[in-house]
């Protein structure tokens, strides 16, 4: 049994000193992770790397969700599931009224008018992605560790079990279906 997934299991069981062990052996990966998924993301975001980790971190030992993990895998798909919510938390609120709705803040030395299409295909990207998890739970599962963590296909399918020949068909899969879910929709 490695440290993380003895570690994990103490959180389980209630060990809250177990999360503050947990931090110093995935934060590199976890912060590799974000950094990764994060360069995909238009420039002048509010998230930074080490935010995201903070936040997804809070969110994954959080005593009170009572967190079951089974492994190591099991944990970095949560983490992705983690990020990818935050991101689309971060999307919507820069969308919505209170926070300024169509009107941004705009710095003239970054300005990138594709900006505001990228916060819009992310929540289309979301939408779709929660009716393929609907049908195609382990499919969905490799999208969310590819696009939100920025795993390769090779450390995902390690990280969820299945072969690299079963994530790469996986992948084509989902990513077409996505693409005409998404092209439908809009």
């Amino acid at each position: 049994m490695s440290d993380v997934t003895r570690i994990l299991s103490s959180i389980e069981q209630g060990d809250r000193r177990a999360a503050g062990e947990l931090l110093p052996l995935v934060y590199d990966e976890l912060r590799r992770l974000a950094a990764a998924r994060l360069l995909r993301e238009p420039p002048g975001q509010s998230v930074q790397p080490t935010m995201l980790v903070h936040e997804a971190y809070l969110r994954l030992v959080d005593a009170d969700a009572a967190p079951h993990w089974n492994s190591r895998g099991h944990f970095f798909a949560a983490a992705a599931e983690a990020m990818r919510r935050i991101l689309i938390e971060n999307a919507r609120r820069k969308r919505s009224e209170r926070h300024g709705g169509q009107m941004r803040r705009v710095d003239l030395e970054t300005v990138d008018p594709g900006a505001r299409e990228r916060e819009d295909e992310l929540l289309d990207l979301d939408e779709a992605l929660g009716r393929l998890e609907e049908r195609w739970p382990e499919k969905a599962q490799l999208v969310k560790l590819r696009y939100f963590v920025g795993m390769t296909i090779p450390e995902a399918a390690e990280t969820m079990g299945i072969s690299h020949a079963t994530a790469e068909r996986h992948w084509t899969f989902a990513r077409a279906w996505l693409h005409a879910q998404i092209r439908k929709d809009g």
